[in-house]
């Protein structure tokens, strides 16, 4: 034995006798970073991996990415704890709350300061199509791109504004209706392969860095009112020490010009505090669009139908209180 290791095994012994613990060397923490699906795995990793390398540093956390093929992958692997941190759209979020231990703690601010964006309907530029009314209208002869059945902006905005305001069924009343996520969506509308479609604006600012000729054939003929800016969420059973240094990262990323041009990449201007209160506003959409289907369901009972829908104005009424 050398002259360090039975001093070791003397510190070892005399601590034992003195019924010490010995300090254990830190180990990394790991954790998983989900992102929902709104274009290719492969874009979204390049783009936030220059973010993730930098929380890597700033945390001393080790930070896997995990990409899913829709939405629901995301929520999913919150939910059996495969995910502890996640970038999500409003609906997907209120899902992952709901279903998954989420909790909003941060959302994402645009390079302009702005804390929102806007769900649209593009068509090709060439298109005889103008307004929502020239959609709607001529829907039957129209193919329609529509979003994940999770995302705000490609899916629940546009079905409660856009349609179901003017009774249109999506998924019943075009000529074809198909689910993608916004780049699939949009580069379809580019090439002529369907007429119109339901994407995030966001979505169109990101298409216009990265392929601005394919960004140049859009024109928009509809937009929703403002959406909250998308969450970030994590598993409310992730450690504390974890979140303090995560919440940290967030709160102050995107201060030197390095850091800028990192989140420039990603259309952000970087990061604010958030709660489950902003997606208070999604909850009232969801609501509002099952009382919808309540009240036209004329095959339910009048007793059913009358519990369904004051149980669907209590809850709203609920909402309305949270300020």
């Amino acid at each position: 034995m050398n002259r360090r290791s039975h001093i070791t095994a003397l510190i070892g012994v005399t601590a034992t006798m003195l019924g010490l613990a010995l300090p254990v060397a830190a180990q990394t923490r790991e954790i998983n970073f989900g992102f929902i699906s709104t274009e290719s795995s492969n874009n979204l990793k390049a783009a936030w991996q220059p973010v993730i390398d930098d929380m890597q540093k700033a945390t001393g956390l080790k930070v896997n990415t995990f990409f899913a093929p829709d939405y629901a992958g995301v929520i999913e692997a919150m939910r059996f704890n495969k995910v502890q941190l996640a970038w999500m759209g409003n609906k997907s979020a209120m899902e992952a709350v709901d279903r998954a231990s989420g909790e909003v703690f941060s959302r994402v601010v645009n390079v302009d300061g702005t804390q929102g964006y806007w769900s649209l309907m593009i068509v090709h530029k060439d298109s005889p199509l103008k307004t929502l009314d020239d959609v709607l209208r001529n829907r039957k002869d129209l193919t329609l791109g529509f979003g994940d059945v999770n995302s705000t902006s490609g899916s629940l905005v546009p079905g409660f504004y856009a349609f179901g305001a003017n009774k249109v069924d999506p998924s019943r009343d075009f000529k074809r209706s198909v689910r993608s996520n916004h780049e699939t969506n949009i580069l379809a509308v580019a090439g002529k392969q369907i007429d119109v479609a339901t994407v995030a604006s966001d979505g169109v600012d990101r298409m216009k860095i990265k392929m601005p000729e394919k960004a140049a054939e859009l024109r928009e003929v509809w937009r929703s009112p403002l959406i909250a800016s998308d969450p970030l969420v994590w598993r409310k059973d992730l450690d504390a020490d974890s979140k303090k240094k995560i919440r940290e990262f967030f709160d102050t990323y995107g201060r030197d010009a390095r850091e800028k041009e990192n989140l420039a990449k990603l259309t952000l201007g970087g990061f604010v505090t958030s709660d489950n209160k902003q997606l208070v506003p999604i909850r009232q959409l969801e609501l509002a669009r099952e009382r919808g289907k309540v009240d036209a369901d004329t095959a339910m009972a009048a007793d059913d139908k009358s519990t369904k829908l004051k149980d669907i104005d209590a809850r709203l009424a609920e909402l309305a209180k949270v300020n």
